[in-house]
């Protein structure tokens, strides 16, 4: 059975593709200039990328003997397949739409469009039109191989010696630190490849999300949506806007997707005019979660205080991401931009107040947020540490355990236990990698990789979609622009002392590999970061089946 790498959950359905596309404009925007061009550019570039991997892999076996592998420039590892013209064509198909069953963006509708025809997809095969109709579009370019993809085309997988070979020059640059670990797994077959320290546990940072991410959509399914709503009690009058622990409730005018303090505002003013109620004794219910709002790390620009009931993650300006002041409060903070949209539909209100709606409280109107898969991948492309919070206290939930931050890391590990996955030495003290208590293991991370693309699997997808992309989006757009941009995917770690990354990649011979690489004790973390891009790009380079 041929499953795609990276087909994201379809119940989401077009509102997800708009969002996705808010979290990734710059992918959109490529993808608005090329595509026209999409078909010229990849004839143009494929005998190109062909010459380029075939001159740069004897290059890159001379380079492993190197004493000083930390003075190689990315690119010298990132062959063609780091072109930047392949990359940009790759891009623009990873922009397009969603994976069908070859492991290909279904771009070629749009270009089908683009050049007034409307047949259907071809794809070397029988596309069902007749000799009279329109002409199906032609396929768009192949981007990433297809798990457990023929014989044919794929190459077997590279050998532990060979990558032993490529790997362990880079990972012995000092920038790297005193200790780090590395593994590389084949995720068609789940089998490791190479491995050094696999099982020693070291501080994550933000590759936890990844594991939040699986234990999340395993506990809760693709399709879960959080949701807020207003409840008013029999009798007193008293609205109670309840919070259902939805980090991406915006009470911004444009929601572009995510849930809407405005449209809630606005639906509960027609729900009490209805009832002939003008005016309300107004509070908030935030009880969903327990425990201190604070992360241990304390008040920090990273992340705001973690509540069930925020808009637009409390920040204090318009940003979306990245760390910025926000509000102590954000419940309160929340409730009075809510009352402030009341009264602009003519309900007058109280100062809010905390209470808890009862069970005899009748529901007026609630608004939900995208599909958990969604979610996800804005976590993970953004390394959004309030989705990342937000979720591990959700897996609570839903776990029926204590949403406190030390029932979100027990929830964490008992989902990742019921997968079966490998957690020795694995420690879980929040959602985000925050926490310096954490611990991770670079076979727990590849695993979960791992099992985030099995064909029995399609709910935990997202946690593959959502990983940043080099050179384009996220937290990697900025990373690997003289390297393998457009073809490692992975998920980016930083603390203090602390580098780690963790994700895909498509080597030279056409297959998919998961690894992880995390550092400790580094000292520079610009060359620390550098080094593990040069060693991620090498690995993308290698031809080493």
């Amino acid at each position: 059975m041929v499953v795609p790498e990276l087909r994201p959950w379809r119940a989401a359905g077009p509102r997800v593709t708009r969002i996705a596309n808010a979290v990734r404009p710059r992918l959109a925007r490529a993808a608005d200039a090329v595509r026209p061009g999409l078909t010229r550019a990849t004839d143009t570039v494929r005998p190109y990328l062909a010459r380029t991997a075939a001159a740069v892999k004897p290059q890159v076996t001379r380079f492993t003997g190197m004493t000083r592998p930390e003075t190689v420039k990315t690119w010298q590892y990132s062959a063609g397949a780091a072109t930047a013209g392949l990359a940009l064509a790759a891009t623009v198909v990873t922009a397009a739409g969603p994976w069908d069953s070859s492991g290909q963006r279904t771009a070629e509708r749009d270009r089908a469009v683009a050049l007034e025809r409307t047949g259907g997809t071809d794809h070397a095969g029988d596309s069902g039109t007749t000799a009279a109709g329109p002409r199906p579009a032609p396929s768009a370019a192949s981007v990433l191989t297809a798990l457990g993809g023929g014989a044919n085309t794929v190459k077997s997988a590279p050998t532990g010696k060979a990558l032993a070979a490529v790997l362990g020059p880079l990972l012995g640059n000092t920038a790297l630190g005193a200790r780090h670990t590395a593994v590389v797994v084949d995720v068609a077959s789940g089998r490791r490849l190479y491995g050094a320290g696999a099982g020693t546990a070291l501080i994550p940072a933000s590759t936890t999300k990844i594991a939040t991410a699986v234990a999340a959509l395993s506990a809760l399914g693709a399709d879960h949506r959080l949701t807020t709503r207003t409840a008013l009690e029999p009798d007193t009058k008293e609205l109670v806007l309840v919070g259902g622990g939805d980090p991406t409730l915006t009470a911004r005018k444009d929601a572009d997707g995510w849930a809407s303090l405005r449209e809630l505002a606005h639906e509960t003013a027609a729900a009490l005019k209805k009832r002939g109620i003008a005016a309300v004794t107004l509070s908030y219910d935030k009880t969903l979660y327990a425990g201190s709002e604070i992360h241990p790390i304390g008040v920090n620009d990273n992340l705001a205080p973690v509540s069930a009931l925020m808009a637009d993650e409390a920040r204090t300006d318009d940003s979306a991401s990245g760390p910025v002041a926000r509000v102590s409060d954000p419940a309160a903070d929340a409730s009075r931009t809510f009352a402030r949209f009341l009264a602009d539909d003519g309900i007058r209100t109280t100062s809010p107040g905390p209470s808890k709606a009862t069970g005899r409280a009748e529901n007026l109107a609630q608004v939900s947020s995208p599909p958990l898969s969604a979610l996800v991948e804005r976590m993970l492309t953004n390394s959004d540490n309030d989705i990342a919070e937000a979720l591990a206290r959700q897996t609570a939930v839903a776990d029926r355990r204590r949403a406190d931050f030390e029932g979100g890391g027990t929830a964490i590990r008992d989902r990742l236990r019921r997968l079966g996955l490998p957690l020795a030495g694995a420690q879980f003290h929040d959602g985000s990698g925050l926490d310096r208590a954490d611990r991770l293991t670079a076979n727990l991370l590849t695993a979960l990789l791992v099992k985030a693309g099995d064909p029995d699997r399609p709910e935990l997808r997202p946690v593959l979609t959502g990983l940043p992309v080099a050179g384009f989006t996220g937290t990697l757009t900025s990373r690997y622009t003289d390297g393998a941009a457009g073809v490692v995917r992975a998920k980016t770690g930083t603390l203090t002392g602390v580098n780690t990354l963790a994700g895909t990649v498509v080597d030279q011979d056409g297959r998919l590999l998961a690894f992880a690489f995390l550092t400790a004790d580094t000292t520079d973390p610009g060359a620390a970061q550098s080094a593990l891009d040069r060693t991620a790009s090498a690995l993308a380079a290698c031809g080493c089946g």
